[in-house]
């Protein structure tokens, strides 16, 4: 979401203010009304099962030993399902055959509703200019970030009865399930909707 300094509305400087049980930046003149309301964004993300094996990819911009899940935005006339689909296609030249919906998450260090899908996919892999590399990974080899798309990854891992593996991307050692609050199995804050 743009950070806004001026109402888009009318130009006037936009302040912190009271409005809806919150501060929100809103325009300082009371006939326009503008609120920025900063909304999370929803993003789609793409479990690939490709040949056996889940697709990771590196975005050019990340370091070189980080890679994810095809992530990107729905676009205008089209569902999450479709926008997923499309997503695989331009990022990876992959085509999907099966979408099916793993689970909503909150992301909220970028202000993200992330929606997953578990795409089972073929054809030859050909990266587009926004990603530089891509690895596969057998599900039972699998160590999972603890954020964002990660925890689409946790989920989908665990309903295949394969190991749930979580990792510190800083140190690289294996952590405790960040979903539970003691890694005892008690349950922690809700980090998902699943179907």
């Amino acid at each position: 979401m743009p950070v806004y300094r001026y109402c888009p509305q009318c130009g006037s400087p936009l302040e912190v203010l009271p409005h809806s049980g919150r501060e929100r930046d809103a325009c300082i003149q009371p006939e326009c009304g503008f609120v920025h309301w900063n909304n999370p964004l929803p993003v789609l993300a793409a479990v690939v099962e490709y040949e056996g094996k889940l697709l990771l990819a590196r975005n050019a911009a990340w370091p070189e030993k980080m890679f994810a899940l095809v992530t990107g935005f729905m676009e205008r006339d089209e569902t999450p399902e479709q926008g997923v689909a499309r997503e695989l296609k331009e990022e990876t030249n992959l085509d999907a055959h099966s979408v099916s919906l793993i689970g909503v998450y909150e992301f909220m260090r970028k202000n993200e509703l992330i929606i997953a899908y578990h795409v089972q996919a073929s054809g030859t892999i050909v990266l587009s200019e926004e990603l530089v590399d891509y690895k596969l990974v057998a599900p039972e080899d699998m160590r999972i970030w603890s954020a964002g798309t990660g925890f689409a990854v946790a989920d989908w891992l665990a309903s295949r009865g394969h190991p749930v593996r979580f990792f510190d991307r800083q140190t690289g050692e294996d952590i405790a399930d960040p979903r539970r609050r003691d890694g005892l199995g008690q349950p922690g804050i809700s980090l998902q909707y699943r179907p």
